[in-house]
């Protein structure tokens, strides 16, 4: 009886921590600030994984890469005159100036890596996601970043058609 029990109450853990996860998602998508970034991508093909295309950011590629950096942190970004966010500086704590935002980011194997670090597609269509340029984000106040959909060199929604 009692591991029945401990094996409900686990079961309603998952799936509460689950139903969080879609929730505040949700709530970025509904209420986050769009910050667009440009990307270079990237191996459009993964056997395992299926059609996908690996991403970088040009914001990751100009980083000091040296122990300066802590491995988590927060960035501060703000849109160029094409509205293309740009780096300005690492987040001190400081207010932020008008236009800014903040922007998560993690260290891992020697990169600098922004939201995600990927973007699947459905299969056969690689050839429609080519001309992807920049990505779309929807930015959470405390920097959290979710991928929305791919740019093209115009900054138009791109996809199959």
């Amino acid at each position: 009886m009692m591991r029945r029990a401990l094996i409900v109450l686990g079961l309603v853990a998952v799936l509460g921590l689950v139903a969080w996860e879609v929730v505040q998602k949700e709530r970025l998508l509904a209420t986050g600030e769009t910050v667009v970034l440009g990307l270079a991508p990237l191996d459009p093909r993964s056997l395992i994984q299926g059609d996908y295309m690996r991403l970088e950011f040009a914001i990751a590629r100009r980083w000091p890469q040296d122990d300066s950096w802590p491995r988590d942190g927060v960035l501060i970004i703000a849109p160029d005159r094409f509205a293309v966010a740009e780096f300005r500086r690492l987040d001190r704590g400081e207010p932020l100036a008008s236009g800014e935002h903040r922007l998560t980011y993690r260290i891992r194997k020697g990169r600098l890596q922004l939201g995600t670090n990927a973007w699947y597609f459905q299969e056969g269509t690689a050839a429609a996601w080519q001309a992807a340029r920049y990505g779309e984000f929807r930015v959470a106040s405390d920097g959290t970043a979710l991928l929305v959909r791919l740019l093209d060199a115009e900054l138009r929604p791109m996809g199959p058609r």
